[in-house]
């Protein structure tokens, strides 16, 4: 793997092989609706980008310059977003946030429970490398839980799942992963952006992380803090029935697969997405 694939992350500087083969890759999911992959996490651009569109999350740290190459490559001309929606506030979710903001001077929105890991006031519990996995489950106490300072700029979303810009979208409180993740979801075409409640790479495997092996999972085991709640929170996107997910890792999934695979996870899900051991299981 290329000094190029290699991220800095924590404190000591450790570098970590976080990359996929699909780093780069931009794929239109709807005629409104692109989903493009920094290292091993997704982004969403959700409208047409000439004109009104939102950005959801902001991918890896130090990835500003990807996600506006990818812009400019994929479209030519594109105005900034009207606003920038936050999943939840980890590491890989916010990495160009605040050099976004910076350059398009536009506004964030995040469930109100993520606020305080966005304003500097309170911090993540760190990461658990005693839960069962690959590689990235055990390096992942290199990983920043330190929150980040986005002062007036990030405001609370709208009450009822109101999504700003976004009329025909809403917003779904799915806990566990993070206090206040959210995932967005069109009724008109039964579209997911599940955020990481629900993903389609077994994220804590090196391998399949990059090859991006297509496998509907709960929430990446090393980062989830609350099973209780996670389990509910992928029961309630289930019962959405969608039609498509766009996950905030691995490749969108479809139609019957993903029908067949949503209803094994959430029937086997103690089996398929928790732990046998871990310090935020009880």
């Amino acid at each position: 793997m290329s000094e190029q694939e290699q991220v800095n992350y924590g404190p000591s500087g450790v570098r970590l092989p976080m990359t996929s083969k699909n780093d780069g890759l931009l794929e239109q999911v709807t005629s409104d609706v692109h989903c493009l992959t920094i290292k091993i996490t997704n982004v969403c651009f959700i409208g047409d980008v000439t004109s009104g569109w939102v950005l959801v999350d902001t991918g890896m740290p130090n990835c500003k310059e990807d996600l506006i190459t990818a812009l400019q490559n994929e479209f030519g001309q594109f105005n900034p977003p009207q606003a920038i929606i936050l999943t939840h506030g980890h590491f890989d979710h916010v990495g160009a946030v605040a050099e976004l903001v910076d350059e398009w001077k536009v506004p964030v929105y995040a469930h109100t429970k993520e606020l305080p890991f966005l304003t500097g006031e309170k911090d993540y519990p760190e990461p658990d490398t005693s839960v069962e996995g690959g590689f990235v489950a055990k390096s992942s106490k290199a990983f920043p839980n330190e929150a980040i300072q986005l002062g007036s700029a990030v405001q609370p979303l709208p009450e009822q799942g109101r999504v700003p810009y976004l009329g025909e979208w809403q917003w779904v409180h799915t806990p566990g992963h993070a206090p206040g993740q959210i995932a967005l979801f069109r009724e008109r075409d039964r579209l997911l952006v599940s955020g990481d409640a629900v993903i389609t790479v077994k994220q804590d495997e090196l391998n399949k992380v990059y090859n991006q092996t297509q496998e509907l999972q709960g929430p990446p085991r090393y980062l989830t803090t609350d099973w209780d709640a996670a389990k509910k929170s992928a029961e309630t996107l289930y019962n959405l029935n969608p039609e498509i997910i766009v996950p905030g890792h691995g490749v969108p999934m479809f139609g019957q697969e993903l029908h067949s695979q949503f209803k094994s996870l959430i029937q086997n899900f103690d089996q398929k997405a928790v732990p046998d051991k871990g310090k935020y299981l009880h």
